[in-house]
């Protein structure tokens, strides 16, 4: 662990959430701009029943054809029936994920069927439904003073061998869930990001109109 900066480490996090709190634009819901992905986690546990809400607001994402492709492993930390996935999901990030993550009290990994189930054609979409599911659980943490950070830093062959994934099933991102905590278990190579500010590329960079890469001028 590195040389600790006081003045970041000694932030509070009430103090760190203040600075993350993206800039204010008429319209749009606060949950969304007061949404962010932390890597310090307090110790505090979340419960089952947190747990199960925050599933159930995903699965109520849409999807094509109401497929619902997605599909979550989880893993609870020191839970008697959930503790061993949670070690399992821990084993296969990678390590620089490890070393923040383990201080999570919730593990996630999210997959997609790649098929239609009644028809065995091809979804195209699955990936992009799993997505969309994932935002909602992430926006349902949010407003429960849950805080949820997606990682695409994982191993694939450990998470199919270790999880029995089968082919017909997309592979997605993992999840890390809890409490916001403070950077004094933190890696000094983490602190920056955590008490950044936070930024996005402008919409006449995304948006598009006629043809693409023509900004729509939005």
């Amino acid at each position: 662990m590195g040389k600790m900066n006081p003045s970041e480490t000694d932030l509070t996090p009430e103090a760190i959430n203040k600075l993350k709190v993206a800039p204010t634009v008429a319209g749009v819901l606060p949950i969304i701009q007061q949404r962010w992905s932390p890597r310090a986690f307090s110790k505090t546990p979340v419960t089952l029943q947190e747990l199960k809400t925050l599933l159930d607001a995903a699965h109520w994402a849409p999807s094509s054809s109401n497929e619902q492709p997605w599909r979550f492993i989880v893993g609870l930390k020191d839970d008697p029936t959930l503790g061993g996935s949670w070690n399992k999901l821990l084993a296969i990030l990678v390590e620089r994920n490890q070393l923040w993550a383990k201080h999570a009290p919730v593990l996630m990994f999210t997959v997609a069927k790649r098929t239609f189930t009644a028809k065995g054609a091809n979804n195209h979409s699955a990936l992009h439904d799993a997505g969309i599911a994932f935002g909602f659980l992430c926006l349902q943490a949010a407003s429960m003073g849950l805080y949820a950070h997606g990682m695409a830093g994982y191993n694939p062959d450990g998470a199919r061998a270790g999880f029995g994934i089968s082919e017909d099933y997309e592979l997605g991102a993992a999840l890390a869930i809890g409490h916001l905590g403070t950077l004094n278990e933190l890696d000094e190579s983490f602190r920056k990001p955590e008490v950044s500010s936070r930024e996005r590329k402008p919409l006449s960079e995304i948006v598009f109109a006629g043809e693409f890469g023509k900004s729509a001028g939005i």
